[in-house]
Order: structure tokens, then C-alpha cells, then sequence
């Protein structure tokens, strides 16, 4: 065994039953831990696995009854169709802000799953601008963006808190906090907000001055300010002190903390990033495609934000590469939705695939099993 690997352990242990001779023989399969792996063989493991889960998604596309054909032709739009590949950009732009927003907060160790309940308040922090027209209307947008992203942070610091003071596991805080911030934004639309216009869930229709203006005519500006994001927290993960003392926690937080990193203070910072950019993606969707506050703008985005930053192993420039995936994705499935009435649920089901093979590659890049006797 080469010394570049861990002492390997047995598994499991299987015994044949012995020979006409009477000596026995025993084949024992054998868990070895990696201590490196190319950067080449990982890539080819997770791309196996990517693959590996669309061609499963496919077969159970397929029993659904979508035609083979039908799925290459749908996903070669995605790239080749011109405004198809529009509507995958505008797709992509708060899912790039989502993925990042999870990747920030799971480098501090901090497991942000209320992704969605920041977005619903950053939505209506944004919102409560453009109704009671607060600041002068040529700054109408940038005051609602940073509305957006306070509202995020603030409700983010709730778990954030929980979890500094009494140790309350954020995963279940951060969940059940969705909760609060849905049912707060539905008493809002189906109430006070409701424009009474017509008879739908939704706030009145923003005025001009409070959109996300249109790059041409391929997408809005929620995707260059999305790509700004992603180079903002790239440098302050992988160049700033902050992200060197970040790294150091992911490692080791007790051994981080005995050598004086400020443990407390580096994961305050990362996790009020982490809801501010998941309140920001609330922002753009109103103010970019919607046009106003909706009911549902914010769902299935919690999932894929995390889905996101796995992929991309919480680093900010793979999270911007994967959401454009993940929004071809989307749009795909919105396709096979109307055409083929293929349930939404499918299409998660389709990404909790994909995760649970990048998670097997995961394993395997980490871990060798080999046969002995």
C-alpha cells in the first residue's frame, strides 16, 4: 500500500465455503481511505455522476412518457435555440445568487436552508419601496436592492443567533423560519397588498423606474448583477483574510478557535452574506420578470441553491457554471410541464437524482474498495 493512503479497513467479509482439501480460503472486501486524488480524476468521477443521473432522470422521463427524441431535441434548445437560451439566462441569474448565497454560509459551516424564507423577505422588503415610494425615484432601484438585502440579513441573524447563544441546530431553525416568512408574505397579498385590480394573489404592478431595465433584448440586468456577486464572493472566499480564516474553520473550527481565529465574527459575516445575496435573488425576480410581488416567485429555489452549491463544492465561479445547468434544467422541465404534463414534482425528483449521484462520487473520491483474499 503506498503511503499516500490511510490504513485501509475491512468492510465487509465474505467466506467461501472451504475446497475438497479442507484449507479454506476467505475474500475480504477492503474501504481505503484516499489521502489525494488528481484534480483530473475527480473532475471525470463528478462529471460520470452527472452523467449518470441524467441518463437515469431520461429512463424515468421516458416511462412518463416523453419520447427519446423528444428529450434530446428539448435539451439541444436550451443551447442551440436562440430564445431559449434567453430564457435559460433569466432563469440563471437568481439561481447563480442562490448558489452562491448557500456556498458563502456552508463555508462557515453554517447550513442555511431557509434560502427561500430570505428570498420571500427580500421580495417584500423590496416591495414595501416601490408601495410607499420610499427615496427619489431615479434611485428607486438601488434603495430597493438594499432594502432587500438588509431584510435578508435580519431575518437570517434570527438562526444565526439561535445557534451563537443556545446552540439551536440551524437546519431545523432556518426551515421552519420558511414557514413564518410564507404564510407572512400570503397575509400580505391576500390582504393589505392584493392589488385591486383583479382578483389574484399579487401586489400592484411596479412602475418603470423600479424595474430591472432589459441588456438588449437577450435578458435583464439581474444577471450582470448576479455575475458581480459571484466575483465579489469569490475573492472574499479565496484572497480575503476573512476566507483564509474561513477555510481554517471549515477544517477544524475547535483547533481555529484555540489559535485565535475570531470564529464568531468570521461566521457573522459569512452567514449576513449568506442572506443578503438569497434576498437579493428575491429582489431580481420581482423586479426583473415578474414585475411585481407574487404568490410562489420564490419556490423550488431553497433546493436548488443547495443542489448549486454542492455541485460546485462551495465555490462561487463553479456555482455560476452549475445554476446556468441547473436553469436549463428549469426551463426543460417548464417545457415538459405544458407539452407533456410532466408534474413539477418529477422535475425535482429529477434533481434529488443528480444529487444523490454526485454524492456516490463524492464517496468514491474520497474512499477505494478493492477485493482481497
Amino acid at each position: 500500500m503506498s503511503d499516500r493512503e490511510a490504513v485501509a479497513a475491512p468492510l465487509a467479509m465474505a467466506e467461501a465455503p472451504p475446497p475438497a482439501g479442507g484449507r479454506g480460503w476467505r475474500l475480504r472486501l477492503i474501504l481505503e481511505v484516499r489521502i489525494d486524488m488528481p484534480a483530473w480524476q475527480q473532475a471525470l468521477a463528478v462529471g460520470g455522476s452527472i452523467a449518470t443521473g441524467l441518463l437515469l432522470s431520461a429512463i424515468i422521463l421516458i416511462i412518463a412518457g416523453v419520447p427519446a427524441g423528444d428529450l434530446v431535441s428539448e435539451f439541444a434548445n436550451n443551447v442551440f435555440d436562440r430564445q431559449t437560451f434567453q430564457a435559460v439566462l433569466v432563469q440563471a441569474a437568481p439561481l447563480i445568487l442562490v448558489g452562491i448565497a448557500a456556498a458563502i454560509g456552508f463555508r462557515a459551516r453554517f447550513w442555511n436552508l431557509g434560502l427561500e424564507g430570505q428570498m420571500v423577505w427580500g421580495g417584500i422588503a423590496a416591495t414595501a419601496v416601490s408601495i410607499y415610494q420610499i427615496g427619489p425615484e431615479p434611485l428607486r432601484l438601488p434603495v430597493m436592492a438594499l432594502f432587500a438585502m438588509l431584510a435578508g440579513m435580519a431575518w437570517v441573524a434570527i438562526p444565526a443567533f439561535l445557534r451563537m447563544r443556545f446552540a439551536v441546530n440551524e437546519i431545523i431553525s432556518t426551515l421552519l423560519l420558511n414557514y413564518v416568512a410564507t404564510y407572512f408574505l400570503y397575509d400580505l397579498l391576500y390582504g393589505p397588498w392584493k392589488d385591486q385590480s383583479d382578483a389574484y394573489p399579487h401586489s400592484a404592478q411596479f412602475a418603470g423606474a423600479e424595474r430591472l431595465p432589459d441588456i438588449g433584448h437577450a435578458f435583464n440586468a439581474a444577471l450582470p448583477i448576479a455575475l458581480a456577486f459571484v466575483l465579489v464572493v469569490w475573492w472574499f472566499a479565496e484572497f480575503s483574510r476573512y476566507g483564509f480564516y474561513l477555510k481554517f474553520i471549515y477544517a477544524n473550527p475547535a483547533m481555529a478557535r484555540l489559535v485565535g481565529v475570531p470564529v464568531q465574527r468570521v461566521v457573522w459575516t459569512a452567514v449576513l452574506m449568506s442572506g443578503a445575496l438569497a434576498a437579493l435573488a428575491g429582489f431580481v425576480i420581482p423586479s426583473g420578470t415578474a414585475g411585481r410581488l407574487t404568490q410562489g416567485f420564490y419556490e423550488g429555489y431553497g433546493f436548488s441553491g443547495v443542489l448549486i452549491a454542492f455541485l460546485a463544492r462551495n465555490n462561487a465561479i463553479f456555482a455560476a457554471i452549475v445554476a446556468v445547468l441547473i436553469a436549463m434544467l428549469f426551463v426543460t422541465g417548464q417545457s415538459f410541464q405544458i407539452f407533456y404534463q410532466i408534474p413539477f414534482a418529477m422535475v425535482q425528483m429529477i434533481q434529488a437524482i443528480i444529487v444523490m449521484c454526485v454524492a456516490a462520487s463524492e464517496f468514491f473520491i474520497r474512499h477505494r474498495i478493492r477485493l482481497q483474499r
